[in-house]
This record gives C-alpha cells, structure tokens and sequence, in this order.
C-alpha cells in the first residue's frame, strides 16, 4: 500500500504541481503523520521538495522533462493563457519567452489579427506562423532539443534590434523579495534581452512558482507591469505588487467571481 501511495502521490504531483498534506490525508484515508513519511521519503529521493503544508515537485525532475510540464496545471495555464489574450489588443507587437505557460498563451492569441511576435521557442514560432494574422520572427541561435529553446548571442542580438509593445514572460521561480528567477544563464539572458526592449511586461506564472526556488535571476517583480496567475499564495507578494502599481491579475478569483474575463 505504500509503494502504491506513493506512486500515486506521484502522479497527483505531476499533474497539480503541487501537494498538501491535508488533501492527501483525506484522499488516502490515513493518519497527517503517514503522509509526512511519504513526502519525507520522496523529497529524500529528490523526488518533491517539501514546502508548508505539503511539497512541490522537485526541481530536477520538473525541469529535466519540458513536455511532461504542460501537464501540470494544464488548466490553470489555461486560464493564464485566456486572461493574457483579453489584455493584448489587436495590431500589438510582442516578444514571448519559451515556456509551457507561454505556449497557452500563444495558444489563446490565435484568433487576434496583426499580431507580430518575436520568440525564442520553436514551439511558440511553429504554433503561431500557421495563421495568417501572425507576423512571426524566430530568434536565431543554438536549438536545445530537450525543449526547443533558442539561445545564444545571435538570439540576444535578434531580440535588440525590435522595440516591442509587450513583452510575455514565464519564470521558473518568484523569490520571497520579488526575485524572478530561472534554471539556465542562456534563457535569462535572452529574456532580459527581451525586457530591455518592450514597453511593458506581463509575467505569467501559475501558482506553484511561488512555491519553487531555482538558481539564476532574470529579473525583479519592479519590471513587470502585469502579473497573471491562478492563484498568488504569498499574501506579501500581492502587497508587494499593490505598493509597486503592478495589477495582479487571478484566475481563480475571476471565476469565482463569475466574470467573463480579464476585466469581466
């Protein structure tokens, strides 16, 4: 039973991002002290990474498998995706970063006319150059198959040449102070790129990105003018983007509240 638990708190992880003690107790149907084991015997094999009240997935297995990744809050990112479209209008010029929130994003733009958009994702680029409305620049540079992503100094200097009304951006990770952080160099720096060339900035992130830490920063929350997500889970952050003048946009909320959108 505890090889099959596990396995199956595995697989709630994979798809969810994210775990609670609580929920799991209910769902198993055994004590809040057999879960803890559970997840202490997963975080030890780096499996999940514990946080309050329950554990996250692990960083090195999350990012090891990009495509395994649109699986988890596929719907949230969904909604993200809905919510970034109902904020971009029509003939709007924009960068957007690699990413599985991204890509929901590019997703749910489709159907907006005049779009052109610069990416440094050849999944992105592949999605959005197949309709007639998107003008679609692909970054040039070094392609990493495990997840399509385009780097180098020749995406840098690609990405600089354009002045771009918007620029859409995932992040792997939201420090406690605002930090935005990422698992590679490369990818930071063609993003930094691309917020050092827009106007405005909306980072898009779904909830367990609160909840997660990696290595390298990219940027700080005061570069962003719009942070869309299903849920902020760090009351500190939403006061911190009401000090700065950041709207917070969450899904969640909106349809909780019934609302047909962004701004229903």
């Amino acid at each position: 039973m505890s090889t099959d638990r596990l396995a199956a708190i595995m697989a709630l992880a994979r798809r969810e991002g994210r775990v609670s003690v609580s929920a799991l107790s209910e769902q198993f149907k055994v004590t809040h002290q057999t879960i803890r084991k559970d997840l202490t015997d997963l975080c030890d094999r780096r499996l999940l990474a514990r946080t309050h009240g329950g554990a996250v997935l692990s960083a090195e297995v999350e990012n090891v498998h990009y495509f395994a990744r649109r699986l988890i809050r596929a719907d949230a990112k969904e909604a993200i995706g809905r919510a970034v479209a109902d904020l971009l209008p029509d003939q709007s010029s924009l960068f957007i970063s690699i990413g599985t929130t991204t890509e929901a994003v590019a997703r749910a733009l489709l159907q907006h006319k005049g779009l052109r958009v610069v990416t440094n994702s050849i999944n992105i680029g592949g999605t959005m150059a197949a309709y007639p409305n998107v003008e679609v620049a692909i970054a040039g540079g070094l392609i990493r198959s495990a997840d399509g992503m385009i780097t180098g100094e020749e995406a840098e200097a690609l990405v600089r040449r354009y002045k771009m009304d918007f620029t859409v951006m995932g992040i792997s990770a939201i420090d406690e102070d605002g930090v935005l952080l990422n698992f590679d160099h490369p990818n930071a720096r063609v993003v930094q790129a691309m917020i050092g060339s827009s106007r405005q900035v909306i980072l898009v992130a779904d909830s367990t990105k609160f909840e997660r830490r990696a290595p390298v920063r990219v940027a700080t929350l005061e570069q962003v003018g719009w942070l869309v997500t299903d849920r902020c889970t760090r009351p500190h952050i939403s006061q911190r983007c009401a000090d700065l003048g950041i709207r917070l946009i969450e899904t969640d909320a909106e349809a909780a509240a019934g609302g047909t959108g962004v701004f229903g």
